[in-house]
Protein backbone atom coordinates (compact mmCIF):
# COMPACT_ATOMS: atom_id res chain seq x y z
CA UNK A 1 0.00 0.00 0.00
CA UNK A 2 1.43 3.49 -0.98
CA UNK A 3 2.16 5.96 1.88
CA UNK A 4 0.29 9.15 0.66
CA UNK A 5 2.53 12.10 -0.18
CA UNK A 6 1.83 15.30 0.08
CA UNK A 7 3.90 16.99 -2.92
CA UNK A 8 2.74 20.30 -2.10
CA UNK A 9 4.98 19.88 1.40
CA UNK A 10 8.15 18.53 -0.95
CA UNK A 11 11.19 20.25 -0.47
CA UNK A 12 14.64 20.30 -2.85
CA UNK A 13 15.83 17.64 -1.25
CA UNK A 14 12.24 15.62 -1.06
CA UNK A 15 11.73 16.52 -4.71
CA UNK A 16 14.72 14.89 -5.74
CA UNK A 17 14.80 11.95 -3.65
CA UNK A 18 11.24 11.21 -5.30
CA UNK A 19 12.47 12.13 -8.86
CA UNK A 20 15.75 9.36 -8.03
CA UNK A 21 12.64 6.88 -7.19
CA UNK A 22 10.57 7.98 -10.38
CA UNK A 23 13.63 6.79 -12.32
CA UNK A 24 14.54 3.81 -10.13
CA UNK A 25 10.77 2.18 -10.46
CA UNK A 26 10.71 2.79 -14.20
CA UNK A 27 14.01 1.08 -14.71
CA UNK A 28 13.27 -1.95 -12.95
CA UNK A 29 9.40 -2.02 -14.09
CA UNK A 30 11.37 -1.96 -18.13
CA UNK A 31 13.69 -4.21 -16.78
CA UNK A 32 10.71 -6.92 -15.42
CA UNK A 33 8.92 -6.72 -18.77
CA UNK A 34 12.60 -7.26 -20.89
CA UNK A 35 12.77 -10.23 -19.04
CA UNK A 36 8.94 -11.29 -18.77
CA UNK A 37 9.45 -10.67 -22.78
CA UNK A 38 12.34 -12.98 -23.32
CA UNK A 39 15.28 -11.59 -25.80
CA UNK A 40 14.78 -13.04 -29.34
CA UNK A 41 16.61 -10.93 -31.74
CA UNK A 42 19.05 -7.88 -31.45
CA UNK A 43 16.07 -5.05 -31.46
CA UNK A 44 13.41 -6.96 -30.81
CA UNK A 45 11.23 -5.39 -28.20
CA UNK A 46 12.49 -6.66 -24.64
CA UNK A 47 15.59 -5.05 -26.21
CA UNK A 48 13.60 -2.28 -26.61
CA UNK A 49 12.44 -2.52 -23.05
CA UNK A 50 16.16 -3.22 -22.02
CA UNK A 51 17.26 -0.05 -23.87
CA UNK A 52 14.66 2.31 -21.85
CA UNK A 53 15.79 0.91 -18.74
CA UNK A 54 19.35 1.97 -19.45
CA UNK A 55 17.88 5.38 -20.42
CA UNK A 56 16.07 5.71 -16.92
CA UNK A 57 18.98 4.26 -14.92
CA UNK A 58 21.49 6.70 -16.57
CA UNK A 59 18.39 9.86 -16.16
CA UNK A 60 18.04 8.65 -12.56
CA UNK A 61 22.15 8.24 -11.85
CA UNK A 62 22.36 12.37 -12.92
CA UNK A 63 19.62 13.40 -10.50
CA UNK A 64 20.82 11.64 -7.52
CA UNK A 65 24.39 13.03 -8.50
CA UNK A 66 22.42 16.19 -8.13
CA UNK A 67 21.03 15.41 -4.89
CA UNK A 68 24.33 14.45 -3.78
CA UNK A 69 26.06 17.86 -4.57
CA UNK A 70 23.01 19.58 -2.88
CA UNK A 71 22.37 17.40 0.38
CA UNK A 72 25.67 14.95 0.74
CA UNK A 73 24.14 11.86 2.28
CA UNK A 74 21.42 13.51 4.53
CA UNK A 75 18.85 10.86 5.00
CA UNK A 76 15.74 10.88 2.53
CA UNK A 77 11.91 11.05 3.78
CA UNK A 78 10.93 9.75 0.74
CA UNK A 79 10.34 6.01 -0.09
CA UNK A 80 9.44 4.21 -2.70
CA UNK A 81 6.10 3.24 -1.04
CA UNK A 82 5.19 6.57 -1.72
CA UNK A 83 4.98 6.28 -5.53
CA UNK A 84 3.34 3.87 -7.28
CA UNK A 85 3.35 3.85 -11.39
CA UNK A 86 4.41 7.32 -11.87
CA UNK A 87 6.68 6.46 -14.90
CA UNK A 88 6.59 3.21 -14.89
CA UNK A 89 4.67 1.15 -17.61
CA UNK A 90 1.91 -0.58 -17.05
CA UNK A 91 2.34 -4.29 -15.68
CA UNK A 92 -0.22 -5.27 -17.77
CA UNK A 93 1.24 -4.20 -21.27
CA UNK A 94 3.99 -6.65 -21.89
CA UNK A 95 2.67 -9.69 -24.31
CA UNK A 96 3.80 -12.91 -25.94
CA UNK A 97 5.87 -11.98 -29.38
CA UNK A 98 5.49 -7.97 -28.74
CA UNK A 99 6.82 -6.04 -31.75
CA UNK A 100 9.23 -3.36 -31.43
CA UNK A 101 7.08 -0.72 -32.02
CA UNK A 102 4.58 -1.70 -30.03
CA UNK A 103 7.31 -1.54 -27.26
CA UNK A 104 8.06 1.85 -28.44
CA UNK A 105 4.19 2.82 -27.94
CA UNK A 106 4.18 1.47 -24.04
CA UNK A 107 7.29 3.87 -23.49
CA UNK A 108 5.73 6.56 -24.92
CA UNK A 109 2.25 6.22 -22.62
CA UNK A 110 4.90 5.92 -19.80
CA UNK A 111 6.75 9.34 -21.10
CA UNK A 112 3.06 10.72 -21.03
CA UNK A 113 2.15 9.42 -17.92
CA UNK A 114 5.61 11.35 -15.99
CA UNK A 115 4.60 14.50 -18.18
CA UNK A 116 1.42 14.38 -16.12
CA UNK A 117 2.71 13.43 -12.87
CA UNK A 118 4.70 16.69 -13.22
CA UNK A 119 2.13 19.01 -14.90
CA UNK A 120 -0.60 18.07 -12.28
CA UNK A 121 1.80 18.66 -10.11
CA UNK A 122 2.84 22.42 -10.15
CA UNK A 123 -0.15 24.42 -8.83
CA UNK A 124 -0.05 23.01 -5.71
CA UNK A 125 3.53 23.36 -5.20
CA UNK A 126 4.48 26.42 -3.29
CA UNK A 127 8.92 26.24 -2.70
CA UNK A 128 10.40 28.21 -5.80
CA UNK A 129 13.37 25.27 -6.09
CA UNK A 130 10.76 22.51 -5.83
CA UNK A 131 8.50 23.96 -8.99
CA UNK A 132 11.80 24.96 -10.66
CA UNK A 133 12.89 21.17 -10.25
CA UNK A 134 9.56 19.85 -11.61
CA UNK A 135 9.14 21.84 -14.45
CA UNK A 136 12.40 21.28 -15.94
CA UNK A 137 11.41 17.44 -15.25
CA UNK A 138 7.97 18.31 -16.68
CA UNK A 139 10.36 19.20 -20.26
CA UNK A 140 12.17 16.43 -19.95
CA UNK A 141 9.33 14.05 -20.08
CA UNK A 142 8.61 16.23 -23.50
CA UNK A 143 11.90 15.64 -24.92
CA UNK A 144 11.90 12.12 -24.41
CA UNK A 145 8.56 12.02 -25.91
CA UNK A 146 9.98 13.42 -28.83
CA UNK A 147 13.50 11.21 -29.07
CA UNK A 148 10.50 8.47 -29.03
CA UNK A 149 8.69 9.82 -32.11
CA UNK A 150 12.01 10.06 -33.86
CA UNK A 151 12.48 6.55 -32.93
CA UNK A 152 9.08 5.69 -34.69
CA UNK A 153 10.65 5.65 -38.26
CA UNK A 154 12.70 2.50 -37.20
CA UNK A 155 9.77 0.41 -36.83
CA UNK A 156 7.17 -0.49 -39.16
CA UNK A 157 3.96 1.10 -38.09
CA UNK A 158 2.15 -1.95 -36.52
CA UNK A 159 1.32 -3.36 -33.36
CA UNK A 160 1.17 -6.67 -34.57
CA UNK A 161 3.26 -9.59 -32.78
CA UNK A 162 6.68 -10.17 -33.87
CA UNK A 163 6.59 -13.56 -35.41
CA UNK A 164 9.18 -15.39 -37.38
CA UNK A 165 7.80 -17.33 -40.56
CA UNK A 166 8.48 -20.76 -38.29
CA UNK A 167 6.61 -19.55 -35.26
CA UNK A 168 3.24 -18.40 -37.38
CA UNK A 169 0.16 -21.09 -37.36
CA UNK A 170 -0.79 -21.88 -40.47
CA UNK A 171 -3.69 -24.27 -41.19
CA UNK A 172 -3.05 -27.55 -42.76
CA UNK A 173 -4.07 -27.69 -46.65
Amino acid sequence: MAVQLDISKLNLQDALDLAVLIEKEAEERYLWIADKLGESYRGDAADFFTMMAGNEKKHGMELAERRRLLFADAPSRVTADMIEDVEAPDTGKPRPHMSPRHALEVAMESEIKAYDFFDQALPGIKDPEVRKLFEELRQEELEHQGLLNEQKVKYPDTLEPDLGPDEIDTPAL
